[in-house]
């Protein structure tokens, strides 16, 4: 039900939703798409939710909680590691993932109408592996390797309740992060 142009189009809108949410400003970044399934060392991860009449995507952000993590959040938010609470650095890996995929749900509003967003949940990583209980069309994991920062793995699960096919290129795609939209 989905064609490949359009596992594509979630792949690289992913994948630039990523770079400007997770990656510090002046960093250099690489995200690899993986091959296959891996049991990532990550411990836990924040979850968000997609959704339009047409599929349903999930969007899992693998992290640890331990210092190289916190030191990279504590980065990405200009706030210094020493002052942030583990409240706050919950709150920073959520509000990251939040940011990730408000871009992505904005991009994908250019090709579909009536799409919601969840709100992050932080949940063990061990729940992962049920995706496939999920008769997903598509599953991709990507890993993002950025100097300073331990190396971070996300997956990404699309269900269609359609046939959908669309198309993106890099080229369409803006850098910044949008404005905030008020209803």
């Amino acid at each position: 039900m989905l064609s490949q142009s359009a596992k594509d189009g979630f792949d690289l809108l992913l994948t630039q939703s990523l770079k400007n949410s997770l990656v510090p400003s002046g960093t250099e970044a690489q995200i690899l798409t993986l091959t296959e399934s891996a049991d990532f060392p990550e411990k836990q991860m924040v979850v968000l939710t997609v959704s339009s009449y047409l599929f349903r995507l999930m969007v899992m952000f693998y992290f640890s909680p331990n210092d190289a993590t916190r030191s990279h959040f504590a980065r990405l938010n200009n706030v210094d590691e020493a002052e942030m609470s583990e409240q706050t650095f919950m709150d920073a890996i959520a509000e990251s993932g939040n940011l990730c995929c408000g871009i992505l749900n904005r991009d994908l509003g250019n090709f579909f109408p009536h799409i919601g967003m969840s709100t992050p949940n932080v949940i063990d990583k061990n729940c992962a592996a049920y995706l496939q209980k999920l008769n997903s069309q598509h599953i991709q994991h990507f890993a993002i390797d950025m100097d300073g920062s331990p190396r971070f793995h996300v997956s990404l699960c699309v269900s269609a309740y359609a046939d959908i096919d669309f198309s993106v290129s890099a080229e369409e795609l803006g850098s910044d992060t949008g404005e905030l939209e008020l209803f």
